[in-house]
This record gives C-alpha cells, sequence and structure tokens, in this order.
C-alpha cells in the first residue's frame, strides 16, 4: 500500500487557491482583479481553519485554567476555539461575497410554442 505524503501548508493553500479559480474562471478580467484577494484570503482561511478544527478535536473547546496557585482552576473557552469562531465568520462572508461574482445562469426555458404563436399572429 503506498503511502500517502502529508502536503505542507503552502502546498494546501496553493491548491485551494487553484480550486477556487477553477470555479471563477468565467468571471470577466474585471472582476477577476477584484476577487484575486478574496480568493487568497479565502484560501489562507480554509487551511488554517482545518488546522484549528483538528486542534479543537483533538483538545476540546475549553480548558482548564487558573491565574496562580492560589487559586481554583476554572474551565474558560480556548484562544484557539474564540480564533477559530472569528476566522469561521469572516471565512464564510468571503465566500459570500465569491458566490455572490458567479455568473448567473439562465433558467432554460421549454419552448412550449405560445411565444411562436403569439409572435406568428397577424393582427387582426
Amino acid at each position: 500500500m503506498a503511502i500517502k505524503k502529508e502536503l505542507s501548508r503552502d502546498e494546501r493553500i496553493t491548491r485551494e487557491e487553484k480550486r477556487l479559480r477553477r470555479i471563477y474562471k468565467n468571471i470577466s478580467k474585471d472582476q477577476k482583479a477584484i476577487i484575486d484577494g478574496l480568493i487568497q484570503r479565502a484560501a489562507y482561511m480554509r487551511v488554517t481553519l482545518e488546522e484549528w478544527e483538528k486542534d479543537i478535536i483533538e483538545n476540546g473547546y475549553y480548558e482548564m485554567f487558573t491565574q496562580s496557585d492560589k487559586t481554583e482552576p476554572y474551565e474558560r473557552e480556548r484562544p484557539v476555539a474564540r480564533l477559530y469562531n472569528t476566522m469561521n465568520k469572516n471565512y464564510q462572508n468571503i465566500i459570500k461575497q465569491l458566490t455572490d461574482l458567479v455568473p448567473k445562469e439562465q433558467p432554460k426555458t421549454k419552448n412550449d410554442g405560445f411565444d411562436d404563436f403569439v409572435n406568428g399572429r397577424e393582427d387582426v
């Protein structure tokens, strides 16, 4: 059985950028200039979110914390969980912006003959 090579962080970001660029390949030049930065940020964020998600799965959202040996430890949200939630919200906003730029396909309508009938009529 072949061992699958783990991709580096930069390789995963580049792969995600390429995936997003394929989705937006039919966008006008003007829009491509606008979305280039969004694609770069989205790729970075997705890879980072995947890493943080793995950490959260392994270590949980909360940790025991204390300010000193004299105080009782208490449960607090881990900093990575807070960062994850904030970045995930920002990532969703970028993806929404990108999705709004996807050219909308015109719905294909079935020719039922009505338009031909109306347009072919002679005025009476």
